[in-house]
């Protein structure tokens, strides 16, 4: 994990704003090189729709750890869309091919030719479109490493938000939290809190399911049977974690200090951090044995092409991927 190799960021859905978000990496000042994965041509022709003066240069695997880039230049190693691209317009058959870059950059971190992983959107609907079961890039990264369990947060700041559970209709939250798994996320959690983000001893605080944390058990038991009980057995192996609290006063200052919040499903964590920094968000995958960051926004499909699109969350993938290879 980490090093001192560049960055590698893949350029994500190619009719996105991906290829826009990365032809401005180029001229920004960044705390680490980096190495982009796309199509050299699709992103020469993207930069001439949106008026990018960025200079492009193919460069080969092997000659990474040498490479260094000019201002106004983008590193890029090849890898080529079958289909036309345009932005905007979906093309399933370009799926493969993208998943292959993705492969290309994770066998590079891997290996230690890049110390981190940074990922422009993807649209999950096309790849399925193309006959590729996909859920995202989180299970496919874990699929890739070997991980069991892998963990999102969101960091804005010094705002970290974790999940227990990711993309699940609401209905099935409480049948997928279990008393283990709740377990288990707060020990990768604090784990990667100490290795990855450099926090010796790490407290973090646990929403609750139900309202008022189940309000003693007349708003649900699955605060008192499954989620204190993790917690319980999570402070015993030597974790600072409190509650279950309710998620009302969770993320306020009565709640006292925290270095993360572990939220129970999507909707109850990511308002709020996304309240807090949207557009300088960062999504964070542990419990890999690389260091992978990301956007925290979509393809925005209307947006790729016209120049409009707004790099700021790129931007702080990268300074967070470069900060948490160092640690």
């Amino acid at each position: 994990m980490g090093g001192n190799g560049p960055l590698v960021i893949t350029a994500g859905e190619p009719a996105g704003i991906g290829p826009d978000l990365c032809l401005s990496l180029a001229h920004e000042t960044l705390p680490r090189p980096v190495v982009v994965v796309s199509d050299p041509e699709l992103l020469r022709s993207r930069a001439l729709q949106t008026a990018s003066n960025t200079r492009i240069t193919e460069i080969d695997i092997n000659a990474v750890a040498e490479a260094t880039a000019a201002d106004g230049e983008l590193l890029v190693l090849p890898v080529c869309f079958p289909a036309a691209v345009v932005a905007g317009s979906l093309e399933p058959a370009n799926a493969p091919a993208l998943l292959d870059g993705l492969k290309l950059a994770v066998d590079g971190c891997v290996d230690g030719t890049f110390a981190g992983l940074v990922t422009a959107p993807i649209q999950k609907s096309v790849i399925n479109d193309a006959g590729i079961p996909f859920s995202g890039h989180t299970e496919f990264l874990a699929e890739l490493t070997g991980t069991a369990l892998p963990v999102m947060m969101l960091v804005a700041g010094d705002m970290r938000v974790a999940l227990a559970s990711t993309h699940l209709p609401l209905r099935d939250v409480p049948d997928f939290i279990t008393t283990e798994r709740l377990r288990n996320v707060l020990l990768v959690l604090a784990q990667d809190l100490q290795a990855k983000f450099g926090i010796a001893d790490p407290e973090i605080i646990v929403c609750g399911l139900n309202p008022h944390a189940g309000e003693g058990g007349h708003l649900g038991n699955e605060d008192a049977d499954i989620i204190a009980p993790a917690i319980r057995e999570t402070a015993a192996r030597g974790v600072r974690v409190r509650g279950p609290l309710p998620a009302d006063t969770a993320f306020t200052p009565a709640a006292g200090s925290r270095d993360a919040v572990l939220a129970m499903y999507h909707d109850q964590g990511l308002p709020v951090l996304k309240y807090a920094g949207f557009g300088n968000a960062t999504n964070v995958t542990l419990g890999l044995p690389i260091v992978r960051t990301s956007v925290d926004h979509g393809t925005a499909l209307d947006l790729a092409g016209t120049g409009r699109a707004d790099n700021g969350s790129l931007i702080e993938a990268v300074h967070l991927a470069a900060q948490m290879a160092r640690a």
